[in-house]
């Protein structure tokens, strides 16, 4: 059997176009005995991290969801179900050690399907190497920032094919046949020796006959075909997902949205037999996959963070600064001289940040609560940092370590190997003089706010599939009505009953059922309340940047959990009305 990865996967990052997680499609893959997969969604990395996370949880034993055999599937194939432990077969079971060991050797491709402005066919991009992952994340904030807008990518071809370098591409063949030839003369012509065609076959009845008018039309270019399913789902069961998403995305009900559905059900991962069985007049397609897979050296795991100097005397470096700067505030802070208790608790805590390499974060909040205070804007760290001396002598957190017992392992600990989280409050009514400062301070390409991940919960999911299945309003609005705040999770037949309808009803139980499977799937980002990530060389390199809904801000496409999964460092500046009044 021929080894078989799909390299042109959408995972619902591409917002109400794809119908699975890429946590899903990870696994999903690695059940198909996949040798790798290759998420790309459109004009964004946003849902990368999680597709990595998720295969480096695999690959350490990590828990996996019931499994369960899907009636009728290829060999191989599983569908897999959320249910209750003691329904998962012993067969499921044995699935987790074959599972962890494919992850070993599973290779994940993190890339982005460019949807070009000028109306230019959609090129996938995975990047070959680290500087190549630079590349992309450039363009895609060129994107961004050039439409003046959020949620919206300015891409351009020209803009793709001005620099190529390190990029491999797989470029989608356009509807228009016409338009294939010179697209392809143009894009080889920016990227010789990088470029592939991507070759589906999706059950339509003249799969044979494109297929060999593609051969045709590439061969004057020697540029190899490469077999995809255009994944939108991990499999078949989420291709009535997809519709009820995409009636969603073009404001229509499913009565009236027509050919803007899939013709079928076959944009989902298959089994490497099923697509050698596909590709069987063109088995070179099956194997560039391969051959793909192996010109690609980059993990998201190569990303490095480097938190940015700040300004230091000369002859010192950050860590004896740091030290100099808290020994002489802890002086200002205990006129009467320092207690013993403290100064061991300093040397203990200098210990740990010069260990950990942590000194130019520590300078940084220096400098803002510095900045703030110089303003007359009162500002006060809180959470985790409280347990810091270090903190409380720089001004930055108000809990005395003289009169309370600090636990600084809450705060940063060896062992977690995770980055020191600091959440300051300023005047709410002045933060925004803050949040300005530190732009100016590190420039765009050098700071940016995290991003939130807007999800759908029952309200919203319950309104807009009431709406896909042609629901009134005032049927929605009742049901909304029953949902506890804005964070349920749950939709019960009790909370149907208690809005007066019936939750046997057949039209009424179908709306319910896609609203509980969408619960979770990200509708778009919006921007964090203020955690900035700031970096020493440019942030656009790390993670595309875009713009917010609010003026002059910019945020990057990753959110706190992303930034967790990659240990970057985010510093928060937060607002509270309290110290306004």
């Amino acid at each position: 059997m021929s080894a078989f990865a799909d390299l042109v996967c959408a995972s619902n990052y591409s917002f109400l176009r794809g119908a699975s997680s890429a946590q899903d499609l990870v696994l999903n893959a690695l059940l198909l005995d996949h040798s790798g997969i290759g998420i790309a969604d459109r004009n964004t990395v946003a849902g990368v991290v999680r597709a990595f996370a998720a295969l480096r949880e695999l690959k350490e034993g990590g828990v996996l969801p019931p499994l369960k055999k899907r009636t009728g599937s290829g060999p191989g194939e599983y569908h897999y179900e959320l249910s209750a432990p003691e329904e998962e077969t012993a067969q499921a079971k044995a699935l987790r050690d074959i599972i962890q060991a494919r992850a070993q050797k599973f290779k994940l491709l993190t890339g982005a399907r460019l949807v070009f402005a000028d109306n230019a066919p959609d090129i996938i991009v995975h990047p070959e190497n680290r500087q190549g992952w630079a590349r992309l994340s450039r363009l895609l904030t060129t994107g961004n920032l050039r439409s003046g807008k959020k949620a919206s990518c300015d891409v351009k071809l020209s803009d793709l094919l001005t620099d190529t370098r390190d990029l491999l591409l797989i470029l989608v063949p356009p509807r228009n046949r016409s338009q294939l030839a010179p697209i392809i003369a143009q894009v080889n012509e920016a990227a010789p020796g990088a470029l592939w065609i991507g070759a589906t076959m999706p059950r339509r009845g003249d799969d044979r006959r494109k297929l060999a008018e593609l051969l045709v039309t590439v061969a004057p270019y020697k540029v190899p075909l490469i077999a995809s399913n255009d994944v939108l789902y991990a499999g078949p069961a989420q291709r009535d997902l997809q519709d009820v998403l995409t009636c969603i995305r073009e404001g229509r009900t499913l009565e009236t949205v027509g050919r803007l559905l899939e013709v079928n059900a076959e944009r989902h991962l298959k089994h490497p037999a099923e697509m050698a069985r596909l590709f069987a007049d063109c088995p070179e397609a099956i194997s560039e996959t391969q051959n793909f897979l192996h010109r690609v050296s980059f993990s998201l795991d190569e990303l490095r963070y480097e938190y940015p100097d700040e300004p230091i005397p000369p002859g010192k470096d950050a860590q004896t600064w740091l030290q100099t700067l808290t020994w002489a505030n802890a002086a200002q802070r205990y006129p009467q001289g320092i207690p013993q208790k403290v100064e061991a608790v300093l040397k203990e805590e200098l210990h740990l940040i010069k260990k950990l390499n942590y000194a130019r974060y520590f300078l940084t909040i220096h400098d803002i609560v510095r900045v703030a205070q110089d303003k007359g804007i009162l500002c006060q760290g809180r959470g985790s940092a409280a347990n810091s001396a270090v903190c409380y002598v720089l001004g930055i957190t108000c809990v005395d370590p003289a009169e309370n017992e600090l636990l600084f392992a809450r705060f940063i600990s060896e062992e977690r190997h995770e980055p020191p989280d600091i959440d300051v409050d300023f005047e709410h009514e002045r933060r925004e003089e803050i949040i300005q400062h530190i732009y100016q301070r590190y420039g765009r390409e050098r700071a940016g706010i995290a991003a939130t991940v807007i999800t759908y919960r029952s309200k919203s999911a319950i309104r807009e599939v009431g709406k896909v299945f042609g629901l009134s309003e005032d049927v929605t609005a009742a049901i909304s009505a029953t949902q506890w705040g804005s964070w349920g999770t749950e939709i019960t037949d009790a909370q149907i009953r208690q809005a007066g309808l019936d939750p046997a009803n057949a039209k009424l139980a179908r709306v319910v059922e896609f609203a509980k499977r969408i619960i979770g799937f990200p509708r778009h980002l919006s921007q964090h309340v203020g955690g900035f990530i700031l970096t020493r060389g440019r942030l656009d390199e790390l993670v595309p940047i875009g713009y917010a809904a609010m003026a002059e801000r910019t945020f990057i496409e990753w959110d706190k959990d992303d930034i967790q999964t990659l240990r970057l460092m985010k510093v928060d500046i937060l607002a509270l009305g309290m110290l306004t009044c």
